[in-house]
């Protein structure tokens, strides 16, 4: 009985060191950035998911709508976000830097839309700070539903 109860704990305790330290995930980050232009539709708001150079750049836009086309190269309305991929795993806690793509489901020109686009974070202290919009390649993800 003893260790069901202990290993009970150690599944409870063990595995939330980031919650537990307030820290933001790379997910919820990139999430947080894309949901503050996309949904939010605040330039502000997103500022604080960004490293200073893309912080300046951002604030030069003003506006959520000119940093989705000429930034993003992605305008897109009534936008649903998730993950699509993430190239860190179990062993987070080591790794200083992370790649993350974010789907966008939405419409673009009226029409439905699916892109992706992907970040590089920098883990600053007990932090993840987005340090570069990877640009497009040429490749297009988009389809119809």
């Amino acid at each position: 009985m003893r260790y069901v109860i202990f290993f009970c704990m150690i599944c409870l305790f063990g595995c939330s060191d980031a919650a537990k330290d307030g820290e933001a995930s790379p997910e919820q980050i990139a999430l947080g950035f894309f949901q503050a232009i996309y949904v939010d539709r605040d330039v502000e708001k997103a500022t604080q998911y960004v490293d200073a150079p893309i912080k300046d750049v951002l604030r030069s836009y003003y506006i959520a709508q000119s940093v989705q086309r000429y930034m993003l190269n992605l305008s897109m309305t009534d936008v649903t976000l998730s993950i699509e991929d993430i190239d860190i795993d179990f062993f987070r806690k080591f790794s200083d830097e992370v790649t993350v793509v974010v789907k966008l489901v939405g419409k673009k020109a009226g029409e439905k839309w699916i892109d992706d686009r992907t970040l590089k974070l920098k883990r600053r202290g007990n932090s993840w700070i987005i340090i570069e919009v990877v640009p497009e390649t040429g490749k297009t993800n988009v389809g119809a539903f």
